[in-house]
């Protein structure tokens, strides 16, 4: 078996073992892996829209819904009304989810720490690359293969 046959099953194990690693990490302090992203994601420090959130989380809309109604009911988020669009929400850390946030982040500096020593900084450097580089063909080859699907959907009610 070629190294590029092997590559998806490599990406995905190694997924999968940060994700149980993290998940395993942050339940102490009862938040997910998925949940540390959302609120990492919006301890950058600007409020966001919901869609702007799950693009930038790269995860669906519906899951990342789910996830702030949760983080919302435990004061980790707040939901208001967009400043020039009413029909959309913003969202962004309360003070106790920024609160958490740190605590998170430091629970997580152990898994940071082991996968620093993995690589050396130019190993390190490569394969963030390489993963960018990965992630964004993947991406436009989605965006591609939707474009396709709605341009014959909507080629077909156009017949009919």
């Amino acid at each position: 078996m070629s190294t590029k046959s092997q590559l998806p099953m490599a990406l995905r194990a190694a997924y999968l073992a940060l994700h149980r690693r993290s998940d395993a990490q942050f339940a102490a302090h009862g938040v997910t892996a998925d949940q540390f992203v959302l609120l990492a994601t919006l301890a950058r420090g600007q409020a966001l829209t919901q869609r702007e959130l799950a693009v930038r989380m790269s995860s669906d809309p519906s899951t990342v819904r789910a996830m702030l109604v949760l983080l919302e009911q435990r004061g980790y988020v707040k939901r208001e009304t967009h400043p020039t669009d009413a029909r959309a929400r913003t969202v962004a850390l309360s003070a106790a989810g920024k609160r958490k946030f740190k605590q998170l982040w430091t629970a997580g500096d152990a898994i940071r720490l082991q996968m620093a020593e993995a690589l050396s900084a130019d190993e390190a450097q490569i394969l963030v690359g390489l993963l960018s580089r990965i992630g964004s063909v993947l991406s436009q080859s989605a965006e591609g293969e939707l474009e396709a699907v709605t341009g014959a959907v909507a080629g077909a009610k156009i017949e009919s």
